[in-house]
Formats: C-alpha cells, structure tokens, sequence
C-alpha cells in the first residue's frame, strides 16, 4: 500500500511541481482550434448554492459569500483536491447566470493568479486532467465579457497545464486516476493551438490502460459502480472529441466503451440511479443517462454477473446484489464486506439500501460503511464477512485493504415459478466459525413481491469442528448473527401485526410489507445513510431480525411485498429538492 508520507511520494510531489514550473518555460496555446460542446454536467441546485456563498466540499460547509475560493484554508486534502479539480464549474454553469459567471471567472483567474506557476496541491495529473477537461468544457462560459490580457492568461495557463500532463501522467494510478489525466490530455491536445502533439501519446495511454482496467465483461478491478461510471463518461467524451474533430478512435477505447455500457444498465436501478457499493454513490444526477446514450451502444443486458453483481428486474422493481468476492489488493482500499448484500427500488423511490460510503465524514464513518453491518444482509455479531487490514495512507489518509475476504462465491440465477431467482452463497465465516452464508431471493414476474432466504450451515466436518469450538468459546449461548434491511432515509416504517410485520410507506404512495417466518426477533432499530454532497449522515432505520446457531444450520425465511390496495402504477410526481 502506497505511503504518501514515504520518501518517495515526497519526490513525486516535488517532481510534479518542478514540471509544472518547467512547463511555464516552454510555448503556451494562444487559442482554440476546436470547441468542444460542454459535455460535464453540473447541478443547478448545487451552483445556487455556490452562487450565494455556501460551498459544501467533501462534507464539510464553509460559508463565504464575499471570498476568494482561494482565501480559505482547506480542512482536509479532500476539500482540497475538489477545489482544485474546478468540478464545481460544472455547477455554475448550470445555472449560467451573470452572477454565477463572475463567481467562475473570479474562481478560475484566482486559481492562476494564485497557482498557474506551479504551487500548490492542484498539480497532479489526475487533478489537472479533471481540471483541463472543465475549462475547455466551459471556455465560451468563463471567457464572455472578458479582455484581451484575461484571454491571454487564460490560453497561457491552460497551455502549460497541457504540457505539465503530458510529462506526467505516467505517475497517476492505474484507473480513474490515469483515465482523467489521459482524457485530460486528449482534449487539450485537440482544442489547443499548438498542442497537437499530445494527441498520439494520450490515444496510446487511453488504449493501453482500457486493455489493463476493464476487463471482457466490461469491470473494473475495483467494482465501484460510480467509478465505473465516471470511466465509462471519460471514455465517452474522448470518443466524441475525436469524431468531432474528424480522427480515428482506437479500437480497444470503442471496446471498452461496448462492453462498459451493458454492465451499467445492470447497475442501474430503476430510479435511474447506480447501486451504491464499494464506495461508490448514486452518481451525478445525469451522467449515466447521457453516458448511455452518447455511447450509442443499444446491446441488451448480457446474462448472468456483471462486474460480480446480479440484477433481478421486473415491473418497476429492481434488485441489484452483490455477488461476488470483494476487490482483491491495492484495488480493495475503498472496498465493502458487502458480498451478498442487495439494494431494492420501486419505481423513482428507493426502499432497501447499503448505508454507503462515509469517506467524506471522516475515518471513523468510513471505516463503519465498509463494515458488514452497514449493508443489507446476514452478519455475525461483531465480525464481518471481510476483514480490514493494516491501515497504511492513500491520498493522505489512513486506508485498509480487505483481507480474509470470502474466496468461494458460487451462485445460480434460474426461473422460479412465479419469477426470477437468484441463488448464492461465501465462506466469509468458514475461517472464524465454520458457518457458509447462503441467500436465495426470488422476485415476482410482477415485481410486487420479493421472497428471500438466509441460511448458516457447516459444509464439511472441518466446518462443523470450527463450529463446534466457537459454540464452546460463546458458552453455549449460540452464534448470534442478525439479518438487516437498511431503508432508505424517506421510508416511512411502522411496526404491524405485535412485530410480525412492518409496514414500509414510500413518498410515492405505495405501501410495502415486511414480513418474516416467526423464527428469530424483529426490531426496527436506528440507521444512518450516507452520501456525499451532506453535512452529516442522514438518519434512517433498519429492520433487524436477531438470531442464534446452535446447530450447524440455521435457517430465516422473510418476504417483502407491495400491499394490496397499492395500485400497478403510480405517477410520482413529487420533487426531491436538493438540502444540505
């Protein structure tokens, strides 16, 4: 694991700076060659926001209506690297505005002024690339009422940018991070006089790094969804770029693109939004739409895993589980003991959910959103199905890969009678307690009704000694595990029927049911639903059902079903307004 405090994470930092400083000496770009339709999209809410002063980056708030962007100090280096890769213009000029102008352009001359010589933590490549890719995007934007010498410190600073990324975007992680300062690279190369040299080097990278990270079946080593999702847009706009400016696309970008796009419609829940896992959110309101159809790619969804998750749809209802053992390595640093854990949504609402990445609510929730409880399936009291390692620091913060991660996943996706049936199971327990996890749901053909099955069971005699020892070790008093169904913040649960059921009210007006086999406790407990672009957690609840092994198997049955008066379709009309 990378140590950004060792001797030679210094040296990359230095190295970075003395090229930046290099890059000013040689001949900037004076103009465009080529303008590039904006294609990054911004949130109209999030540039109102901006506009007035309320500057909500990585989770923290800083209210500053009269100030510089870079007259605050940064809290973290979270907070930091959103400043400096210039998302945020994405949100101003959502709302286009005069006044959201002059907040940008004051932001963008400010960073020049401030940084365009080479200080500060703004020159990486990832970060420059994320950054380039803005300003060409939004030029016509940050560029309107301006005079003669803010144009020119304008071309001359994104030119020695262009020149810093090309002598350095070797030195990005394999990944997102290098797709960005490719990408990055690519599109100065085509829009900037002068820059056209950087065009064979950021193809070659491009194609070179969709053959290493994306694999046949269009995954990531990875499986953060939103991450995928952020390539899959990269890889997108690289496309578009070369076709506009009338040049061949390499072949393996076009592959990577046709075999990225079938695995996202996997992902996409029917609210149009990701399945959050592996640290991944719901994505940029947008993005995975205009993605999918810039792509143009109309193949059907391909059967069986994609990127290790399974996809059970039908009527407005759609399942999305994990199926698969976690990302293995320097890949599993942001990952989640998540294996075997679903998401369910019906229609544009939300209903079961994983608590989510706490990354930008500091180490503590992060370290809990990876664990096994935070989503929703079977765990063992105070074990998860995988095992955080030593922490080391990636980016400047303290990070553990997974280790003692489920090695055997098998599942089975078949017709059930009456729907679609997803059958699987991990040895994530096998180490610490003998016990296999297995899960069966099956979703109705008209999507009202999801049944569902956990089991713990010993495999093997090995597994039933295992078994045995910590039965001893817990006095007798059995393996307590409990079965959790995290919901969504805007569900409304109530419990029904002396605690047999809990009765689920979305916003939308439709009414669910949860119910279970009478076999183990069910409580509703307190929850918390972590996103980015919040203060603080959103608190929610959790329908938990406790339970204890004595034997070597164990079995729970529950159900979750739409009420009978609720109707086939609903229009949900209502707005979800973005708060902080």
């Amino acid at each position: 694991m990378v140590n950004t405090d060792s001797w030679a994470a210094r040296y990359t930092r230095w190295m970075h700076r003395v090229h930046a400083w290099w890059a000013g000496r040689a001949r900037p770009a004076t103009a465009f060659v080529w303008q590039p339709e904006p294609r990054s999209i911004g949130t109209f809410a999030k540039g109102r926001q901006l506009t007035a002063g309320n500057i909500l980056f990585a989770g923290t708030l800083i209210e500053a209506p009269d100030d510089l962007l870079w007259d605050l100090p940064a809290p973290d280096p979270a907070f930091e690297a959103e400043c400096h890769g210039f998302v945020w213009l994405d949100d101003l000029a959502a709302v286009g505005d005069a006044t959201a102008r002059a907040r940008a352009q004051a932001w963008a001359w400010g960073w020049i002024d401030a940084y365009g010589r080479g200080r500060g933590p703004g020159w990486s490549p990832e970060l420059t690339g994320r950054r380039l890719i803005r300003l060409i995007h939004h030029a016509i934007f940050l560029l309107r009422g301006t005079d003669t010498a803010q144009s020119e410190r304008f071309f001359r600073s994104l030119g020695r940018q262009t020149i810093f990324l090309g002598r350095r975007w070797q030195m990005t992680s394999p990944g997102l991070p290098r797709f960005e300062a490719l990408t990055g690279l690519l599109y100065a190369g085509i829009a900037l006089e002068g820059m056209e040299a950087r065009i064979e080097p950021a193809l070659r990278g491009l194609a070179a790094e969709c053959r290493d990270q994306i694999d046949a079946h269009g995954g990531i080593p990875t499986r953060n969804p939103e991450e995928l999702l952020e390539v899959f847009a990269l890889l997108t706009w690289a496309i578009a770029a070369l076709t506009d400016s009338h040049r061949e696309v390499p072949k393996a970008i076009l592959h990577a693109v046709e075999t990225i796009a079938p695995t996202l419609r996997i992902l996409r829940h029917a609210d149009g939004s990701l399945a959050r896992f592996h640290g991944g959110g719901r994505g940029v309101e947008g993005r995975l739409d205009q993605a999918l159809a810039a792509s143009g790619v109309r193949d059907r969804n391909p059967e069986g895993l994609s990127m290790g998750f399974a996809r059970l749809s039908a009527g407005r209802t759609s399942v999305i589980v994990d199926a698969a053992s976690p990302p293995k390595g320097a890949a599993s640093y942001n990952a989640h003991a998540s294996t075997l854990a679903f998401e369910l949504t019906s229609g544009r609402r939300s209903v079961i959910v994983n608590c989510g990445s706490g990354d930008v609510f500091g180490p503590e929730w992060r370290r809990a959103g990876r664990a096994t409880p935070s989503h929703s399936t079977l765990a063992i009291q105070g074990y998860s199905s995988a095992r955080l390692g030593r922490p080391g620091r990636i980016n400047g913060a303290r990070q553990e890969m997974l280790v003692d991660a489920p090695a055997h996943v098998p599942i089975e996706m078949s017709q059930a009678p009456d729907g679609i049936r997803f059958e699987g199971g991990h040895d994530g327990y096998v180490s610490t307690h003998g016990l296999t996890h297995a899960r069966r749901l099956e979703l109705t053909f008209d999507g009202r009704g999801l049944v569902g099955e956990d089991m713990l069971m010993c495999l093997d005699e090995a597994a039933e000694r295992k078994f045995d020892k910590a039965l001893d070790a817990a006095m007798l008093q059995g393996i307590a595990w409990q079965v959790r169904f995290h919901l969504h913040p805007e569900v409304v649960a109530e419990a029904d029927m002396g605690g047999m059921a809990v009765s689920l009210m979305l916003k939308s007006g439709e009414v669910w049911v949860f119910r279970h086999d009478g076999s183990t406790q069910m409580v509703l407990e307190p929850s918390v639903y972590l996103e980015r672009g919040r203060l603080k957690p959103r608190s929610s609840q959790q329908i938990v059902l406790n339970g204890r092994s004595f034997k070597p198997m164990s079995r729970l049955r529950w159900s979750l079903s739409k009420a009978q008066e609720t109707a086939v379709a609903i229009r949900d009309l209502q707005r979800d307004e973005l708060k902080i």
